[in-house]
């Protein structure tokens, strides 16, 4: 039975999937059992159809339930059993605080920078961020209206297809074409909702044709996390200066690969041609697949974008994620990928029960925002503003800081590695930072093999913040790690 609370903030949706998911870990829906219709479940729940969808759509992502021709969504077997915690936290009488249900030894803030640690930072080096005033909230709103003034009931009363609209599946082959010279048609490319839901299908996509995912050490711990979870073994391969070694991916038996060859997360590296030509030669000899994660590649402020992979690759081996998180807004939640031809017909075969997370109305008002050439624009509007606001970060530094202090990842993103060579750890400098006011972050859990990590740097993003606070930050931190 499922209760929902309308009074509760949690969407209807995420509280079908907790209770869904809560009822398939105790047996009470055991293995194999048919779970009820989309339609059968909304109309008994007095809820949209798209909501129920969008729980089904998460619980099977996560492996729970399984669509099966001809018989719906099935309750899949858990290979261990999952113990729930069953402690109820009364809010009322309790000293309810976050550290009541996280462990207090794990500060949640220092890994995911959208988390509050309560403390009040004057001044915060987020990183994966833009400023809120540098988005085009008038046009954004002038194309919503005219979106919606034009929507017929026909629209509004529709399911998106599993792969997107077909507009913007147009508009986003041509920008990628003219931007990336990345080659394909409008039906390879897959509208989602992030780069974390992407890789949640392509894990299931590839589930029976591979075991083991190589993935880059250090690199994005989201994606390593994402394959773990989902069955695979991950395996770090460590970073040249120029890039991943593929010598040592060689002496895997990784038939994929995930990696961000045009900005490095989090070093910053750009692979060059010669060694992306060396991936995809490996890519072909393995019939393996390369996985590029193109994020930030619209962000580089000395030189132009690299080609991307895709764009090189003659076998019809790599699979292409983008976003328009980084560069636009992180809110839409609206990303996309580009499956290479060998794989659309699984792909379809898999997942044509799945309808797209992103809304349809999000859909029409980004492509119009594309075709209308406002995109364009508000790109190059904000490599013009954070190109500044790098340069000013980076010269700051040095101009502070010196030869104490080695940068790296510049030059591109919205982010910097920074190596403080004051004998301090970085917990120290977090530390310390954190006691005069500023909040730095750390990169040790990128790393999978702990042992190749130096253990005196932080993270610095300047994305989200006004240039004078970029100087008078870089100032307390200064004072922070060499004056104090």
């Amino acid at each position: 039975m499922i209760v929902l609370d309308i009074n509760s903030e949690a969407p209807l949706y995420l509280q079908i999937y907790k209770q869904l998911k809560e009822q398939i870990i105790s047996g009470e829906i055991s293995e194999g059992q048919k779970l009820p219709s989309t339609r059968k479940l909304s109309t008994s729940l007095n809820v949209s159809r798209n909501t129920v969808e969008n729980a089904y759509m998460q619980l099977s992502s996560e492996g729970y339930i399984k669509s099966k021709a001809g018989s719906g969504f099935i309750a899949q077997k858990l290979d261990k059993p999952i113990i729930l915690r069953q402690e109820k936290i009364d809010t009322k009488t309790s000293n309810f605080s976050k550290s009541n249900i996280i462990d207090n030894n794990i500060n949640l803030s220092d890994y995911n920078p959208y988390y509050s640690d309560g403390y009040d930072y004057k001044y915060n080096f987020e990183y994966g961020k833009l400023s809120s005033e540098d988005f085009p909230l008038r046009i954004w709103k002038r194309v919503s209206n005219k979106c919606l003034s034009t929507v017929n009931s026909e629209d509004m009363t529709s399911y998106s297809s599993s792969t997107g609209e077909i507009d913007l599946q147009k508009e986003i082959m041509n920008y990628l074409k003219a931007s990336r010279g990345v080659s394909c048609t409008p039906s390879q490319i897959i509208i989602s909702s992030g780069s974390e839901y992407c890789l949640s299908l392509l894990s299931q996509l590839f589930r029976g044709s591979f075991d083991e995912i190589a993935v880059e050490d250090p690199g994005y711990s989201g994606a390593k996390d994402i394959f773990i979870n989902n069955g695979y073994k991950a395996i770090p391969i460590s970073l040249e200066d120029d890039g991943i070694n593929v010598n040592e991916l060689e002496t895997t038996k990784a038939r994929i690969v995930y990696t961000t060859p045009s900005h490095q997360f989090p070093t910053g590296v750009v692979i060059p041609i010669a060694k992306r030509l060396k991936l995809l030669d490996w890519a072909k000899r393995k019939n393996g697949i390369i996985i590029e994660d193109d994020y930030d590649s619209e962000l580089r402020y000395n030189s132009k974008p690299i080609p991307s992979m895709q764009s090189i690759d003659s076998n019809d081996s790599v699979i292409y994620i983008g976003t328009f998180s980084k560069c636009f807004s992180p809110s839409l939640r609206m990303n996309y990928m580009v499956l290479p031809k060998q794989w659309l017909e699984r792909y379809y075969r898999h997942f044509k029960m799945y309808q797209t997370p992103v809304p349809l109305i999000h859909q029409k008002i980004m492509q119009q925002f594309m075709h209308l050439g406002h995109f364009e624009r508000h790109l190059h509007k904000i490599y013009l503003i954070n190109k500044k606001k790098h340069d000013i970060l980076i010269q700051t530094i040095q101009d502070l800081m010196g030869d104490n202090v080695s940068i790296y990842a510049k030059n591109a993103g919205l982010h910097i590695l920074l190596q403080v060579n004051n004998g301090l750890t970085e917990e120290e400098l977090i530390n310390k930072a954190k006691d005069h006011g500023v909040k730095v972050y750390p990169v040790s859990f990128f790393w999978i093999k702990k042992e190749n990590y130096s253990n005196n740097m932080v993270l610095l993003g300047f994305g989200g913040m006004f240039e004078n606070d970029i100087i008078e930050g870089i100032k307390l931190l200064n004072k922070a790690w060499f004056t104090s």
